[in-house]
C-alpha cells in the first residue's frame, strides 16, 4: 500500500478537521456557477452531504478534510490510503463497486462528485447527469476524465495529449472552491508539485530511456489485457521517469492480446495491485505467475530481465494517486539498476 511520504502532506491531513480559512485565499462567493465537462454546474453555498462517486473524488474530498460534509463513497479498485482510514471511517460506504441511483438517492445529497464517466457519464449504468439535475442534486466530473468517444466507441474514451497534473489541480482547485475550503486545496496542490519535481530531478538524465507497458488486469490469461494507453495516466508516469509508454493507442485504456504485447517488447511491465476481487488477474502476483510461466510472454525482454514492478492501480487512472505511483515504480527500478 501506498504511504505519502511527504511531512507537510501529512500535517496537512492530521489538521484538516480543524483546519480554518485564512485571509491568505479569498473565501468563495455564492452563488459559484463552474463550467464542467461541457455542463454548468450552479452552487448556492457549499454542500453538506456529498457523495464521492469513485475512489479518486472520494480521495480528494478526504484530503481536503471534508469527511463531516460527505454522506457516502462507493466505487473503490484499491483500499483507501493509510493516512485517509481514520476520516473515512466517518463516512458511510454504499459499495466497493457501482452503486445504485436509487442507493445514492437515499443518503440525500446535495453533491455529486465522480471520478469517471461510467459513474455519471452518457452511457453509465448508475446514473447520468441529467438524472441527477432531475433531482436537483449537482454534479461534477473529474475534468481528468472528460475525454472525447469520437473515435474510440467506449465510455472511457481517447486521449490525443499526454496527460499531466494540470487537470488533476483544476480539479482540486474547483472542488475546494465549491466548498470554500481554498487554502487546503492551495496547500494540496503545492506539496503535488514539490512531489513531481523531485521525482523528475531525482531521475537521471543520462540513463537509459526505459519502454513500459502498464498491466491493470485481465479477465483470464487467455483473454486481452486492459493497459495503460499511450497518453493516459500512464504514459505520464514514463514520462516522469525519463522514459515512454510502449502502448501506443490513443485510448485511455486499450485491450490488447499477447501477442501484440510480446511485439512491444517493452524493457519494463509494470503489474497493478487491486484491492477489489473481480478478477483472479486483479492481483499482481497472478500476474507475475502468467508473466514467467507462460512460454511466448516469458521471453518479453522485461520479464527475462526480471524487470516487473508493482504498483497500486488505482494509480493507474489519473488521480492524486499517479505520483506516488510513480514513485513506487521508481524506487524498484532503482533497486534492480534500471533507473539512476
Amino acid at each position: 500500500m501506498l504511504t505519502l511520504k511527504s511531512t507537510f502532506t501529512a500535517l496537512l491531513i492530521a489538521a484538516a478537521s480543524s483546519f480554518t480559512v485564512s485571509s491568505a485565499f479569498a473565501s468563495t462567493k455564492y452563488p459559484l456557477a463552474i463550467e464542467n465537462c461541457g455542463a454548468q454546474v450552479s452552487f448556492q453555498k457549499a454542500p453538506e452531504r456529498a457523495i464521492g462517486l469513485g475512489q479518486n473524488s472520494a480521495e480528494i474530498l478526504l484530503l481536503l478534510g471534508l469527511q463531516d460534509k460527505m454522506s457516502g463513497t462507493a466505487f473503490w479498485p484499491s483500499k483507501v490510503l493509510p493516512q485517509l482510514a481514520e476520516a473515512n471511517a466517518k463516512v458511510k460506504l454504499l459499495s466497493v463497486e457501482f452503486p445504485t441511483f436509487e442507493s445514492i438517492l437515499a443518503e440525500n445529497p446535495d453533491f455529486v462528485a465522480a471520478a469517471l464517466p461510467s459513474l455519471v457519464g452518457p452511457s453509465s449504468k448508475v446514473a447520468k447527469r441529467e438524472d441527477f439535475d432531475k433531482v436537483g442534486v449537482p454534479s461534477y466530473l473529474s475534468p481528468s476524465t472528460c475525454l472525447s468517444t469520437k473515435e474510440v466507441k467506449d465510455q472511457y474514451g481517447s486521449r490525443a495529449q499526454l496527460w499531466n497534473m494540470d487537470l488533476l489541480y483544476k480539479e482540486i482547485d474547483e472542488l475546494s472552491q465549491i466548498f470554500d475550503v481554498g487554502d487546503r486545496g492551495q496547500a494540496l496542490i503545492a506539496d503535488f508539485k514539490a512531489r513531481e519535481a523531485k521525482l523528475r530531478s531525482s531521475v537521471s538524465k543520462d540513463g537509459k530511456s526505459l519502454s513500459y507497458v502498464f498491466w491493470f488486469s485481465s479477465p483470464s490469461p487467455s483473454a486481452d489485457a486492459y493497459l495503460g494507453g499511450k497518453n493516459a495516466a500512464s504514459g505520464f508516469i514514463a514520462d516522469v521517469l525519463g522514459g515512454r509508454n510502449a502502448v501506443t493507442a490513443e485510448a485511455e485504456w486499450p485491450t490488447l492480446g499477447w501477442e501484440s504485447i510480446i511485439a512491444a517488447n517493452p524493457d519494463v511491465i509494470v503489474v497493478a495491485n487491486l484491492d477489489r476481487n473481480r478478477w483472479e488477474l486483479d492481483k499482481p502476483e497472478a500476474k507475475i505467475r502468467f508473466l514467467t510461466t507462460d512460454p511466448a510472454v516469458s521471453q518479453i525482454t522485461a520479464v527475462k530481465n526480471k524487470a516487473m514492478v508493482v504498483m497500486d492501480g488505482q494509480a493507474m487512472n489519473p488521480t492524486v494517486r499517479t505520483i506516488y505511483g510513480a514513485e513506487q515504480v521508481a524506487d524498484q527500478l532503482k533497486a534492480i539498476g534500471l533507473l539512476k
